[in-house]
């Protein structure tokens, strides 16, 4: 599958990359459900890295179970074609209609820890997500809406001023290792 190969071939920048991508290559070859929820203990994620033109400001989303400005991006369930999974949910989470990838290649990867939690009224159990994420590009200028049964707001953070608007601090390498490749490329 050309996810598993995408995987494979992205080099890490670092041994934090390099240790969670052997672990996720591991997953994927000890479990048949990796691309969906059915696997209660991980599964495969894929998020967009969204910045506009001038390479300046990022579009983050309000995550109303972090409580922390954050990208967008959401479950693989089933698709393999994990820069489709990452436009989709880039589109669906902000109402951009522009959004397009200024690479192909996975940018990220990350195993991350979510801890258990009540989504849509179900109790959802701590898990690991199998991250992968992309840059994207999308025009400022676009009209954006909020989604409400995932997230409280949806606005254009400056690039400087990401360390102030994220609660989640183990996330901020991960945006600033981001931001100077958005930066680079």
């Amino acid at each position: 599958m050309e996810y598993i190969e995408q995987i494979k071939n992205y080099k890490p920048i670092n041994e934090q990359e390099k240790n969670d991508r052997e672990l996720i290559l591991e997953c994927i070859e000890k479990y048949d459900d990796i691309l969906t929820r059915d696997n209660k203990i991980c599964h495969i994620t894929s998020s967009g890295f969204i910045v506009n033109k001038n390479r300046d400001k990022v579009l983050m989303i309000h995550h109303n179970i972090y409580n922390s400005w954050g990208w967008t991006g959401g479950h693989a369930d089933g698709d393999s074609d994990l820069l489709n999974v990452a436009i989709k949910e880039a589109k669906e989470e902000t109402g951009i209609k522009s959004a397009k990838p200024i690479t192909d290649e996975i940018c990220s990867i990350e195993i991350l820890t979510v801890n258990s939690h009540i989504k849509r009224g179900s109790f959802v159990s701590s898990h690991l997500h199998l991250s992968v994420a992309y840059i994207l590009e999308a025009d400022e200028n676009e009209e954006l809406f909020i989604k409400e049964d995932e997230n409280s707001g949806v606005r254009w953070i400056s690039m400087d001023e990401i360390d102030i608007n994220v609660n989640e601090k183990h996330m901020l390498s991960i945006y600033n290792k981001l931001i100077q490749k958005a930066k680079n490329i």
